[in-house]
């Protein structure tokens, strides 16, 4: 099975060798059609500590790497 690719932006670098990027989803309201906009944090690892607050940054799904942490930094857009 392939593994998960989301796109969002970085809220926070402050730990180490981890980021914590939001990532953004939109859908349509099942009953009033309506644009929504929900958004989720995920904590990536970032192994090279590169990615500073405001990179828009592609995360991959990986085994887990502490309690919190299920996904890699791959690449920056």
């Amino acid at each position: 099975m392939p593994k998960r690719i989301l796109q969002g932006t970085v809220v926070s670098d402050k730990n180490d060798k981890t980021v914590v990027v939001r990532v953004e989803r939109r859908f349509a309201h099942p009953l009033l059609q309506k644009t929504v906009r929900r958004s989720k944090k995920y904590k990536a690892h970032d192994e090279t500590n590169q990615y500073k607050v405001g990179d828009v940054v592609s995360i991959e799904e990986c085994a887990p790497i502490s309690k919190d942490k299920r996904w890699t930094v791959v690449a920056a857009q």
